[in-house]
């Protein structure tokens, strides 16, 4: 078994949350989601990103708007809906519980 695999499905369980996360601080083109991914050490690439993105946005967690860029095509920008808020608070709340189980378990001696 190779613990890449384990790690990577670690991350992949919890992009969702970091994603709505992100834009709960306003919206944000795609690739800036992914610099923030990047930053926090959640490696993502637009294969991942897009499909997710798309989910979430006929979920109506998402909502996007385009704006013209001067320097290519336009730009798709995400974010938030009333719904997307209410789901977001709901994952905090699991996460806050799992993590504090994991972390109980992880500490027993």
């Amino acid at each position: 078994m190779k613990i890449e695999n384990t790690k990577a499905q670690m991350r992949k369980g919890i992009l969702e949350y970091c994603i709505l996360s992100i834009l709960k601080n306003g919206e944000a083109y795609p690739s800036e989601i992914i610099e923030q991914l990047k930053e926090a050490k959640l490696i993502v690439v637009e294969g991942t990103l897009y499909p997710l993105l798309t989910r979430l946005k006929n979920a109506n967690i998402l909502s996007y708007r385009w704006e013209e860029s001067t320097s290519g095509p336009p730009r798709k920008y995400y974010e938030l809906t009333e719904l997307g808020n209410e789901f977001l608070k709901e994952l905090e709340v699991t996460w806050n519980e799992l993590s504090a189980a994991v972390n109980k378990i992880s500490r027993k001696k």
